[in-house]
């Protein structure tokens, strides 16, 4: 029987993580997860329903019925693909104050787990290692001087047409940083046994190899 692993990248925004664990799964073979994405997902649901202030129990409920999916690389929310529409840098903003919300944590953890369990995994976030997978077998902390990770986030929302603003996209960077880190749900920090990486002046080839390298 093959060995069933799980691999967490954690991280704050714009490290880099998503495209890394991304390449990182296709090299091993396994799958990709982007738990980012599931947040994202929820926060659009929850801005289209005019909900993202709501009660928790209006959410939880809201929540028991959404289904998020992915399929060749595509987030779907009930249904729809909405890959483009959850990387905008409004729903960024909406998927950090989701992430800090209970009910949402305990549905999307949930179903993350589910997931890792099933088959081996590559799995990126906030608290992957330090809450969703604790004995993941492997572990890894990305991260980058937030001027990198906002020059990364502003070429890759304008590279795709979006109007933004260099010094809000930094702005934005240090806020949820600050938001992630401070949170009282499972905040944003390196796991005990992840090795750090800083990403700052490496491409993204030079941080596949190492991990690649690792496992």
């Amino acid at each position: 029987m093959q060995e069933i692993f799980q691999i967490a990248i954690d991280g704050p925004g714009g490290a880099g993580k998503s495209t890394i664990a991304k390449e990182v799964a296709a090299r091993l073979g396994i799958d990709y997860i982007d738990t980012g994405a599931m947040y994202r997902a929820v926060a659009c649901k929850l801005i289209r329903m005019d909900a993202l202030d709501a009660e928790e129990s209006y959410i939880e409920k809201i929540l028991s019925d959404t289904k998020v999916d992915f399929s060749s690389g595509k987030t779907i929310l009930d249904g729809i693909d909405v890959s483009e529409d959850i990387r905008k840098a409004e729903i960024s903003a909406a998927a950090s104050k989701c992430s800090a919300l209970r009910v949402v944590r305990e549905k999307l953890v949930s179903l993350q787990q589910a997931m890792g369990q099933r088959k081996s995994v590559v799995m990126d976030g906030r608290d992957i290692g330090t809450n969703v997978f604790t004995n993941a077998k492997y572990k890894f902390y990305l991260t980058a001087d937030p001027k990198v990770r906002a020059k990364r986030r502003y070429d890759e929302l304008t590279a795709k047409g979006q109007q933004v603003e260099f010094e809000q996209v930094l702005k934005d960077i240090i806020s949820r940083d600050e938001h992630d880190m401070n949170r009282k749900l499972n905040p944003l920090k390196k796991a005990a046994d992840a090795i750090e990486i800083d990403s700052s002046n490496m491409s993204i080839e030079a941080v596949v190899e190492f991990i690649c390298k690792e496992i």
